[in-house]
């Protein structure tokens, strides 16, 4: 009789706090992010209506960069789908590269920028570096790519 009146507590608990309104003002609504892939395969109405981000250029080359400096890189990007889109982050392939990326929904037609930042802290030689820029895209993954050699000071 005891487990009954647990389980019977728990369920109403549970119940109880699946039912309550969300009115957290910080959260973007749902209609902002859909999926359009089904298991009979892709939806084209729900594709076609996906942002599309569009970068001016994936690759940045530093060319020579001095050790123990950081260097940076604004690449250039723009929605040219037909809704908002939203950069849900951004991250570097190992933690000397750095994204900033802007937070709130990028409005069609309109554009930003992601600025990478790289370290050459105790890094020597040549060095590739990748940022995966994870967005609700119809391609969902977006990646940037950074390179450079990392020059010794005089007298070291």
């Amino acid at each position: 009789m005891k487990r009954v009146f647990f389980v019977a507590l728990i369920a109403m608990v549970s119940c109880k706090s699946n039912t309550s309104s969300n009115t957290n003002s910080n959260q973007l609504p749902v209609s902002l992010i859909s999926n359009p892939h089904t298991a009979d395969g892709v939806d084209t109405v729900a594709a076609a209506r996906k942002p599309i981000m569009s970068f001016a250029d994936t690759l940045h080359d530093f060319g020579n960069i001095n050790e123990n400096e950081k260097v940076s890189y604004d690449f250039a990007f723009k929605n040219t789908g037909p809704t908002p889109l939203i950069i849900s982050g951004a991250m570097g392939s190992c933690g000397c590269t750095v994204a900033d990326y802007p937070h709130d929904p990028i409005a069609p037609g309109a554009g930003g920028v992601m600025k990478v930042t790289f370290s050459s802290v105790n890094k020597s030689g040549h060095q590739e570096k990748s940022v995966s820029v994870h967005t609700n895209s119809l391609r969902g993954l977006h990646m940037l790519y950074i390179k450079g050699d990392i020059v010794k000071k005089e007298g070291n």
